[in-house]
């Protein structure tokens, strides 16, 4: 390996005979040149703040081995040199004093990743050059020059377009991160000049990110036309009269600037060129790629908990002859089409031998109701997979087998709770087939939820984010082969030989994925039993729900829309006429003149560039002084009512089915709640009588009624169970309203029927305030009190619970040790932030750290009940459904003629499904629609 870190060449510890290390010139493979300096700071600002268990700075790191790790893989064979800027100035700075003089120094966290990366990279075997007094840039501008010089291709795998002037015909851009190449012809169509004259494009034009001056009132279209018309920056200035002439925007007005900025235009060009004729003190053969130093790479990875990595090393090495050469080295793929009875037939009896398998769906539609299935892909082993098309139909789509044949053959084995699967979100898969009449059972495992159980806030759990995070696997996205927007293909109207490598690559990548998740979540039984007891059984239940639907009141929402509709007219009428003038309401630029510039009202706060915030926070307060924002904000509310659901839920209607289907999401928050879309159900407003209303239109079948049993206080009950408080414990045993408990207690009051209705709402904001972590000041803005009142308020609280305070400091302190908080059933909730050097992001982390553990624990009593609920109802054969879940509330729709003995039923399986020390309470109501029952 080689390293340089200073102009003479530092060689190889240890001579490699050639048998056992290639150079870039002796390979016949490309060269492969990374810009490390420039991914570095890309994976710092794509990916979140990622830190091990103990709070180390890792996302830089994951982002930039990930990257090298494709480049592997995608380069086989070839020397791939990774270049970084070394610490301080370059020639550059000596010619331009402001050279990149307006960048912020190098964030702590970041600059605490460089160590570990180099580490990585010379573990990797990779040549690493860093060198004194010189950019990367200009190390990468000199080697691809020696390279093209010895008739060696060039591969420069960067982000940074200014090496864009590097490209020849044998100098090539890659960026794996958005997975393009730029040749000759890929510049001149990105920029619209040749490669040889991006340097007097940037003269011209200047550059931001480097500070580069160019020519004052030049941009990138002017600079591409001067070049266009006139070829270079030396024929532009031989005669800048001749650029009157020129059919461009502002010619003559051009002249003036041109000569006003030729010293600029000049030095911009010196600092724009890539040098390539530097001494370096090496040569091509110099660098050689060493052997992997897997103890060394193991070691790495372990410490800074890149786990998937890891266990790759640890498997290799235990299977020394099927060691991959490389170390990221992707399992060789053998992706099959079966289009042949014989070939089907064998795949099937694979399946049926196997002890578990993945398989995947390919559709017409992400609407359940709406998809038709176009063919489906199965996985056994890692890196085997096939496709069986059913349903293409392009016009020369070859023949395929039957699918009603093809899913006759599968229903007894996708329908036999014996026989293992897996898939990803296989909630989805279990609704097409439904529609084909196969009931799927024996889900065992779920990639979707491993991975949401492993690390609900790490990241997105959809295949190709998790298999880039798990696998260091780019996989090939649906917009690859269908295109995007309006002209986007169907998956039955794509090449069959395109879609099945894309088809069985998801079984595949879904059956490798398991293999990285799985031995990881065993290896925390809290979590196995999170995702076996909790995650897992609830999928069925959310199917059925959504199958369902909920039956929606159309009329009735018709006549709302026109209602809010007249208050709306009626609001701008009155805003206008308060304004002095008609404007927009929905503009916050206008509205923003007419609040701070016309009626003089002093802003409160400010955007990021500096303008008066009309954010809803600003008009909340001001709307205690002003009319004119109290009205703007009940104009937003309407407006947002209607667009969201007046308007939106009628369209939302089947007709198949009358009723709308709303998509129930697991993995929605971090914390276990459950969320919801088209619509989204958990945002209608209970606090307002328009968004009572709405639920009014939420109403129950003929002869049936909606039942709404809502936990009582949930997670001040879970407080007292976690906190172990003996006064919050005996008040809720003895069945006490809490916040007038926590008011006598507060108030120093012997009985609590003497509580006033203001002291009740005083304790109520204590109780609720506390489970987010509010402060003193947060209280004192909620109650309109002095911040030493709220305090006083608040030591009391304290002094009365000291359960309570002595559960948030455990929280703070297992958060910090730890680097993340568990609910009661051992769910659990990253909290890297609490590390963190910046304040505010630490004090946030610190109110997650107490609330987490009660909103979580929350979620999982109610995903525990509905499972025990919708278990019950399965068992009985009652008519009754659980059709919606929001906040803490299960919405069943139940016979009229049973309601009794569901509402009994419900009640016991939602207060007795999870003990705490305390009772757990339900309300539960009935009506004919939403709003009677809740």
């Amino acid at each position: 390996m080689t390293e340089l870190t200073a102009p003479a060449p530092l060689r190889p510890a240890t001579v490699k005979s050639p048998a056992t290390v290639k150079s870039p010139a002796t390979s016949g493979k490309p060269l492969v040149l990374v810009d490390g300096s420039s991914y570095l700071y890309r994976a710092w600002n794509a990916l979140p703040p990622l830190t091990t268990s103990k709070g180390q700075p890792t996302g830089a790191v994951r982002g930039v081995t990930s990257m090298l790790r494709r480049l592997q893989n995608d380069c086989p064979g070839s020397t791939i040199v990774v270049v970084f800027d070394a610490p301080g100035k370059s020639f550059r700075h000596e010619l331009y004093t402001e050279y990149k003089a307006h960048r912020p120094p190098m964030a702590d966290d970041l600059r605490a990743q460089i160590a570990p990366l180099h580490r990585i990279i010379r573990a990797m075997g990779l040549p690493l050059l860093a060198i004194e007094g010189v950019e990367a840039d200009d190390v990468i501008g000199t080697l691809a020059h020696m390279a093209t010089a010895a008739q060696q291709c060039t591969l420069i795998s960067t982000g940074d377009k200014d090496m864009a002037q590097l490209v020849n015909d044998q100098v090539t851009l890659i960026d794996t991160m958005k997975n393009s190449r730029l040749d000759v012809a890929g510049v001149e169509e990105k920029f619209g000049v040749r490669p040889d004259q991006l340097i007097d494009y940037l003269a011209l034009m200047g550059d931001s990110s480097d500070n580069i001056p160019g020519v004052a009132g030049v941009g990138s279209k002017t600079a591409t036309a001067l070049l266009q018309a006139l070829g270079s920056l030396d024929a532009i200035y031989a005669d800048t009269d001749q650029v009157a002439q020129l059919k461009i925007r502002g010619a003559r007005s051009l002249v003036k600037k041109l000569e006003d900025n030729r010293e600029e235009a000049r030095l911009s060009q010196d600092l724009a060129r890539i040098r390539t004729d530097l001494d370096l003190g090496l040569d091509l053969d110099s660098l050689v790629q060493e052997p992997v130093n897997r103890s060394e790479l193991l070691a790495c990875f372990e410490e800074l908990e890149f786990r998937p990595w890891a266990r790759e090393l640890q498997e290799a090495a235990s299977t020394p002859a099927a060691a991959p050469a490389t170390p990221v080295e992707t399992p060789a793929v053998d992706y099959q089409t079966l289009v042949n009875q014989a070939d089907f037939d064998r795949w099937l009896q694979r399946l049926k031998d196997a002890p578990l398998f993945s398989f995947d769906t390919e559709t017409t539609s992400l609407d359940p109701h709406d998809a038709e299935i176009v063919g489906l892909s199965f996985a056994v082993t890692a890196g085997e997979a096939a496709y069986v098309p059913l349903a293409h139909d392009y016009p020369e789509a070859p023949e395929q087998l039957s699918r009603d044949a093809v899913l006759a053959a599968l229903k007894p084995l996708l329908e036999d709770s014996q026989r293992a699967k897996l898939g990803q979100n296989l909630k989805y898969d279990s609704r097409v087939l439904a529609r084909y009449g196969i009931q799927l059972a024996g889900i065992a495992f779920d990639t979707m939820l491993e991975s949401y159980v492993l690390d609900a806030a790490g990241g997105r759990h959809n295949m190709d984010a998790m298999a880039e995070r798990y696998l260091g696997v780019q996989t090939v996205h649906f917009e690859e082969l269908a295109g995007k927007g309006a002209r986007q293909l169907t998956f039955n109207q794509i090449a069959v030989d395109k879609a099945s490598f894309y088809a069985a690559e998801d079984a595949d990548i879904t059956l490798r994925l398991h293999q990285t998740l799985w031995p990881r979540i065993e290896e925390q039984p809290q979590l196995k039993q999170v995702f076996q007891t909790i995650e897992l059984p609830l999928l069925p239940v959310l199917a059925r729900m959504e199958h369902k639907g909920a039956r929606i009141d159309t009329a009735s929402l018709e006549q709302q829309s026109r209602e809010i509709s007249s208050r709306i007219d009626g609001l701008e009428k009155r805003v206008w006429e308060l304004a002095g003038k008609e404007f927009n309401l929905s503009s916050p630029a206008q509205l923003q003149v007419v609040l701070f510039e016309d009626l003089q009202i002093t802003p409160l706060k400010k955007t990021p560039k500096g303008q008066p915030s009309t954010s809803e926070e600003v008009l909340v307060e001001l709307a205690q002084e002003y009319e004119l924002p109290r009205l703007i904000l009940e104009h937003r509310h309407l407006s947002k009512l209607r667009s969201t659901y007046t308007d939106k839920l009628p369209q939302m209607v089947r007709q198949d089915t009358g009723r709308i289907h709303t998509s129930w999401h697991q993995t929605g928050t971090a914390t276990g709640r459950m969320s919801s879309s088209q619509p989204n159900l958990q945002n209608i407003p209970v606090r307002t009588k328009e968004g009572r209303r709405i639920r009014e239109a939420f109403i129950a079948e003929d002869g049936y009624c909606l039942v709404a049993a809502d936990y009582s206080q949930i997670e001040l009950r879970i407080m007292a169970h976690l906190s172990g408080d003996s006064q919050l414990l005996k008040a809720f045993a003895a069945g006490r309203d809490i916040h007038s408990s926590t008011a006598a207690e507060v108030f120093g009051l012997s009985d609590p029927a003497a509580v006033t209705s203001e002291q009740r709402r005083q304790a109520k904001a204590i109780n609720f305030g506390l489970i987010y972590g509010m402060s003193a000041f947060g209280l004192a803005r909620q109650l309109q009190i002095s911040i030493p009142e709220a305090q006083r308020f608040m030591d009391a609280y304290f002094a009365r619970y000291p359960g309570v305070k002595a559960f948030m400091e455990r929280a703070r302190s297992q958060a910090r040790e730890q680097g993340y908080v568990s609910t009661l059933a051992g769910r659990r909730l990253a909290l890297p932030q609490i590390r963190s050097r910046n304040r505010m992001q630490q004090q946030a982390a610190e109110r997650t750290a107490i609330n987490a553990p009660l909103q979580g624990t929350a979620a999982d009593i109610i995903r525990a009940a509905m499972i025990a609920v919708d278990g019950w109802l399965q068992d009985s054969g009652l008519q009754a459904h659980i059709i919606m879940q929001v906040h803490d509330e299960l919405v069943l729709e139940v016979a009229q003629h049973q309601l009794e003995e569901v509402t009994a039923g419900l009640r016991h399986y939602m207060e007795t499904t999870t003990r705490l020390d305390v009772p757990l309470v339900v309300d539960i109501g009935t009506g004919d629609n939403w709003h009677q029952a809740h």
